[in-house]
């Protein structure tokens, strides 16, 4: 079986012999090999480079700029959705949550209710008065409508009664603004603290899946940002292929095709695998398209970021007509023997073999152009 690819395609699995026949020398008096076309196999493939990479893997970046404070796991370590990896040191911060803390403590419901307690007295007792100036009202204007008293004291006591009215309503509304203003700074302060308690988590990196920690490229007390990795983490035991294939060949690839992988940690071994996704769009600076694919047959141990390379397989004929693709003259035509340019239809062009389609059979034979 012979694989082609495109113009950069590497040819990974060595070159596997294709019987040509005998090869023949004419009678004549030229010495110019000739050979006839052989019933073969032929495979096409896309040359791709790559990444092994674990399922779900991220660069972990932190939200804030500082020195590094602590780092609560170690490389390798099992991680869960949320487990801290590392924190950032922000005094400004710290100082921020803790003076929310002291508001939220002053401004508490239970803080407060002596402040509500002494207003409730004051009620009770504008109540009370209430209750009695009421009672002494009432009491002098059936005596004045006997003819007893003064209109004097009926005012006074008729004034009496209405100032004690107006001191309990003053009292009930003190009680009900302050428990109105108590409620609404206890639910501002808590708000206040919480947000200060999320702006200092961005102080803190965490995880974002379960998986292992794969790298803790930082020490304690290293400056960071925003802009900088802190860890990599991803799926444990679990990997994928990131590879990438040339814009002139990604329209041939298609989910599920198989792909033939070598690495420089396997040397000489080849490992087979399979495409799962194809990324819709191109690296406009690469010119490449991002594939990734699963292993089907790999090697038992495996490590981010190992360099691959892959033959993706894209199409596979058998017993088709194959010659020596040096042998091909002009891209689409042959030169018998007896020296005459014969026009053929070429299918899969490997760097070594091309299928004719038309134009000759396995008993032509033929001489190499330029020979």
């Amino acid at each position: 079986m012979h694989m082609s690819g495109s113009g950069k395609q590497k040819i990974l699995f060595g070159t596997l012999a294709l019987s040509l026949g005998v090869l023949v020398f004419s009678c004549g008096t030229s010495d110019t090999p000739t050979i006839t076309p052989t019933t073969q196999s032929i495979t096409e493939s896309v040359y791709a480079s790559g990444l092994i990479k674990a399922k779900d893997q991220y660069e972990a970046f932190a939200l804030a700029n500082g020195p590094i404070q602590e780092i609560f796991v170690s490389e390798g370590d099992t991680v869960a959705i949320g487990t801290p990896i590392l924190k950032i040191f922000s005094e400004a911060e710290k100082l921020r949550r803790e003076n929310a803390q002291l508001a939220q403590n002053y401004a508490d419901q239970q803080a407060n209710q002596t402040r509500l307690k002494d207003l409730e007295l004051s009620i009770e007792l504008a109540k009370s008065k209430l209750r009695n100036d009421s009672l002494l009202w009432v009491r002098t204007k059936n005596l004045w409508s006997k003819g007893i008293g003064t209109a004097v004291d009926l005012e006074q006591k008729e004034l009496n009664y209405k100032n004690s009215k107006t001191s309990y309503e003053s009292a009930l509304l003190r009680y009900r603004d302050l428990k109105r203003e108590i409620d609404f700074n206890s639910k501002s302060a808590s708000k206040n603290l919480r947000i200060s308690e999320v702006l200092e988590e961005e102080y803190i990196l965490k995880s974002k899946i379960e998986g292992v920690v794969y790298s803790i490229p930082k020490e304690i007390g290293e400056m960071v940002s925003p802009q900088i990795p802190l860890a990599v983490i991803g799926k444990a035991g679990e990997f994928i292929l990131e590879l990438q294939v040339d814009e002139y060949d990604i329209a041939k690839v298609k989910k599920d095709q198989v792909v033939m992988i070598q690495m420089d940690s396997f040397k000489e071994e080849v490992f087979e695998g399979k495409v799962t996704k194809i990324y819709p769009i191109m690296d406009s600076r690469s010119k490449t398209f991002t594939v990734e694919a699963v292993f089907t047959k790999g090697p038992s141990r495996l490590y981010p970021n190992l360099t691959l390379e892959a033959n993706i397989i894209t199409q596979t004929k058998e017993n088709t007509l194959i010659i020596p693709r040096n042998y091909l003259w002009n891209d689409n035509e042959v030169i018998t023997v007896d020296g005459d340019t014969i026009p053929v239809k070429v299918g899969i062009k490997t760097y070594q073999y091309a299928e004719i389609l038309e134009g000759i059979s396995s008993t032509t034979e033929l001489i190499q152009p330029g020979k």
